[in-house]
């Protein structure tokens, strides 16, 4: 199972209108995979969620190779090269394809903040290459 919070502006009768409670729910399903699932992606580039699921996982004796993060290419770089050095599995997803810059442009479209996250990831990463 994939683990992934949306990126989309949705109506509040079908999603929570406030981060906080989208957080504390992703949580909440995460730990549940992590102690019943079958080998779950934690999909996020947060990096406090990928804290609370490491420390999750150490407090429960979850073996790192009962799980992996997922993070869209590109994205928070550091992490994952953070995380695969502690040993942990790290999976990158890539959007290929005809249809890759559609898609890029419609995430990019339906929350603004996804524009600023984007380019403040590829400034990062330019400045640690140079």
């Amino acid at each position: 199972v994939r683990l992934c919070k949306g990126a989309y502006q949705e109506p509040d009768s079908v999603a929570f209108p406030d981060k906080r409670d989208v957080d504390a729910t992703y949580v909440r399903c995460m730990e549940r995979l992590m102690l019943k699932g079958n080998y779950p992606g934690i999909a996020t580039h947060d990096a406090r969620i990928i804290e609370h699921a490491k420390a999750f996982a150490r407090d429960k004796g979850i073996q790192s190779p009962r799980f992996e993060f997922q993070m869209l290419y590109g994205v928070r770089r550091d992490l994952q090269l953070g995380l695969r050095r502690q040993g942990y599995n790290v999976r990158v997803y890539v959007p290929f394809g005809t249809q890759w810059y559609p898609y890029l442009m419609r995430r990019l479209a339906e929350r603004p903040a996804n524009v600023a996250f984007l380019v403040g990831n590829m400034l990062r990463e330019s400045l640690r290459r140079s």
